[in-house]
């Protein structure tokens, strides 16, 4: 499964979002060190019930717009 996820770093307060088939996240923790994607990773293992290792980041590593994969 793949989940296409716009991420918004460095917010006043943490939200998520659906909008279509894009996941909106805002998270608290800066765009420094990969701490905003450690994080998005973290919400989407938690929500999804899995391990935050089964959920990679494919593309946008560096990007706000990111693809991240599910993998079983």
């Amino acid at each position: 499964m793949y989940i296409k996820v716009f991420v918004t770093p460095s917010a006043k307060k943490e939200k998520i979002e659906e909008k279509g088939d894009t996941l909106r996240i805002s998270v608290r923790e800066p765009a420094l060190q990969n701490l905003a994607n450690d994080h998005v990773r973290e919400i989407i293992a938690n929500r999804l019930g899995v391990v935050v290792g089964k959920v990679p980041i494919l593309t946008g590593h560096r990007s706000r717009v990111k693809m991240i994969s599910m993998s079983d």
